[in-house]
């Protein structure tokens, strides 16, 4: 919860709950983003290109850019800026392209 000198809270979270990323118990909170939830607890990089390696994370955060997939299961790749945590949500990082198999809309 983010705070100011004097004020009430001015972000609320939601319940807390965990889910699991490449097999290991992560927090996050009701009402984030698989993006939100992996840049709070200290994620940067989410995959990486086939073609030249190159990191990949949250670029745009709106879903109009491919960066941030993952793979997700019962779901399959999708982008994490634009689905929400449930609780036990297994994610996994570190495969590469995106929902279609290629790398369209992303450079590199």
């Amino acid at each position: 919860m983010r705070e100011e000198s004097g004020r009430e809270p001015v972000v609320a979270r939601g319940d807390q709950l965990e889910l699991f990323v490449d097999g290991e118990t992560m927090s996050a909170y009701a009402g984030e983003t698989i993006a939100g939830a992996l840049i709070a607890a200290g994620h940067r990089v989410f995959r990486h290109t086939p073609r030249t390696g190159a990191p990949r994370g949250v670029f745009c955060g709106i879903g109009v850019c491919f960066d941030c997939v993952v793979t997700v299961e019962g779901m399959g790749r999708v982008r994490s800026c634009m689905i929400t945590v449930q609780p036990g949500m297994q994610v996994h990082l570190g495969e590469q392209g995106d929902a279609t198999g290629d790398e369209s809309g992303a450079t590199d």
